[in-house]
């Protein structure tokens, strides 16, 4: 880029010398020679440029590529707290657009932001050297341009981050309606959503329409600038070459660098056009990578050698933020290895919450949490969670084969592992009713498969790990009773040493259990087994005689 400007001011020089001294003097040798000059010069200035080109290009996209790869890293280490923060949909955008934004402005920092100071600054050199007197036009014009500039930057600025914004809440339209499709469809919500999209689509259009008016007012103001000064040089040049203070030649060359000099200028003014957009996206960029984690790991975590899955709630109390009242409020029980723990309650009871706090996807306000003994709070995460097998309420698969799905609970499972846990799951019928068995492939969330099929994978990820404490969130609601009872048998020889923690809505899950929480607007209302809680725990009477027959609760 260096070279490219040095080339670039030098190649009127070498004209002003033809003109004044080849053609003056008709020397035609002289003509040859500066004038291959002048082709070598702008031979090798085309190279430079194609380098420069070349190599702003791979910069720009290396750059870009190593900064998502810093923001995923760093969205991985958020708790679910900074998800609910940020939200999908912005850490979405915020990944692919505002990079991009970054992108381009580096690539045309690197391409034009380097170069055009060198030729402002050598253009106005080398006019000065020409014609000082002349060179005054220059001083007049570059104010004006940069207060032109100033104002120009300075209404656009705001309008950027409130653009980048409504491409959030666009995002955030367009992603509900592919993943609600189905309800919009059921509900023949198509108009209604269509509408909604277009008044998301639409209040993004008239934002851009505002920014681009401002910001492109600058290229026609920078081009009447350029050619007014231009008919400036021209007009007071003619002057000094009558009054012979200056050559033809000469004032060609002045009017070659007053180009670089604009040009140069106008790269300044395409910088401003992009800068304020970039800088927009670059802070929301720097809000995530800024962001502090609420749940990191101890600076000198604790480890359990020889873990039996015993899980304690002390006194545990929990609030999401924002939230008016606590969720969860003095909690506690035990879990001990061998045994099942079903937790019972009707919804917005604080079960799903209980949960999500064992693998701390939240931390608690009060209280503490033990593993075999050790605040969980004392451990690190990835420690932590290779002690658990987690089945979500939501069966959640990932795109590839049956066995890669499963393989995600225990990276390096054998074949034969992941079969045992397909079996125990099972899953082996349907498995191997598909034409290519662990092979077949899996749609983009498990779109190919229904939900109780989506569901046993689920289990056979979390058995195939073989963790010390399952903990399964309402994870057998899509499966019939037959099939719900025969996974039921198979789980209590498969997970006999370890601890066991279910969520549900069926008495006929919880009948069975070792022991039986029950849940109430964030407390601990009953704990036993079934007989023990019909006579004792109205709570839990008044669902199982919403299930049960009078015959079957007596």
């Amino acid at each position: 880029m260096f070279l490219q400007a040095i080339f670039d001011l030098y190649l009127p020089s070498l004209m002003a010398d033809i003109v004044d001294v080849g053609i003056v003097n008709g020397d035609i040798d002289y003509i040859i020679k500066v004038g291959g000059w002048m082709l070598l010069m702008a031979g090798l200035a085309v190279i430079c440029a194609i380098i420069a080109s070349l190599l702003s290009s791979k910069t720009a996209t290396g750059f870009g590529r190593d900064l998502r790869r810093s923001i995923f890293e760093k969205v991985e280490s958020f708790s679910l707290e900074e998800f609910d923060e940020f939200g999908t949909s912005s850490l979405i955008t915020r990944t692919t657009n505002d990079v991009n934004q970054m992108q381009q402005v580096i690539m045309i920092m690197l391409r034009m932001m380097l170069r055009a100071p060198f030729m402002c600054i050598g253009g106005i050199i080398m006019a000065v050297s020409k014609d000082s007197k002349l060179s005054i036009i220059i001083v007049v014009v570059m104010p004006v341009i940069a207060i032109t500039m100033f104002v120009i930057g300075r209404k656009g600025m705001p309008l950027f981050k409130i653009m980048q914004e409504k491409i959030d809440r666009l995002n955030l339209v367009f992603r509900e309606k592919l993943t609600g499709i189905r309800v919009i469809r059921a509900f023949n919500r198509v108009d209604y959503e269509k509408e909604r999209f277009d008044d998301a689509n639409r209040d993004l259009t008239d934002t851009a329409i505002r920014v681009n008016r401002i910001m492109s007012i600058s290229m026609p103001i920078m081009m009447l600038i350029l050619n007014f000064t231009t008919i400036a040089v021209i007009w007071f040049g003619g002057i000094r070459i009558d009054n012979g203070s200056m050559q033809v030649g000469d004032l060609m060359a002045f009017i070659q660098y007053i180009m670089h000099i604009m040009f140069s200028l106008i790269m300044f003014s395409m910088m401003f056009i992009m800068l304020p957009r970039a800088s927009a996206s670059a802070v929301r960029i720097n809000q995530v990578l800024d962001s502090t984690a609420q749940i990191e790991d101890p600076l000198a975590p604790k480890d359990i050698e020889a873990g039996r899955g015993c899980i304690e709630f002390k006194d545990v109390t929990f609030s999401y933020p924002g939230a008016e009242q606590p969720v969860l409020s003095n909690v506690s029980f035990s879990v001990k290895p061998g045994e099942v723990t079903a937790i019972i309650g009707g919804t917005g009871s604080g079960k799903s919450t209980l949960i999500n706090l064992i693998p701390r996807f939240y931390d608690i306000d009060k209280g503490s949490i033990l593993l075999d003994g050790v605040d969980i709070r004392e451990m690190t995460q990835a420690s932590l969670r290779s002690r658990i097998g987690l089945v979500p309420q939501k069966a959640l698969l990932f795109s590839g084969t049956i066995g890669e799905n499963i393989r995600v609970g225990k990276e390096d499972a054998t074949d034969e592992e992941v079969m045992h846990a397909v079996d125990i799951a099972q899953a082996v019928d349907f498995i191997s009713d598909m034409e290519d068995g662990l092979d077949s492939m899996v749609a983009q969330g498990g779109t190919n498969l229904s939900g109780g099929q989506k569901q046993r994978l689920s289990i056979a990820r979390a058995l195939v790990r073989r963790p010390d404490l399952y903990i399964f969130d309402d994870s057998f609601s899509a499966l019939d009773f037959k099939t719900d009872a025969k996974l039921r048998r198979a789980l209590k020889d498969e997970t006999r040493d370890s601890s066991i923690i279910i969520i549900t809505q069926r008495i006929s899950t919880v009948m069975d259990a070792d022991q039986i929480i029950v849940m109430d607007k964030g407390q601990v209302v009953g704990k036993g087994v079934h007989r023990d809680l019909l006579a004792t725990c109205k709570v839990y009477r008044e669902i199982a005689s919403s299930q049960l027959s009078e015959e079957e609760l007596a």
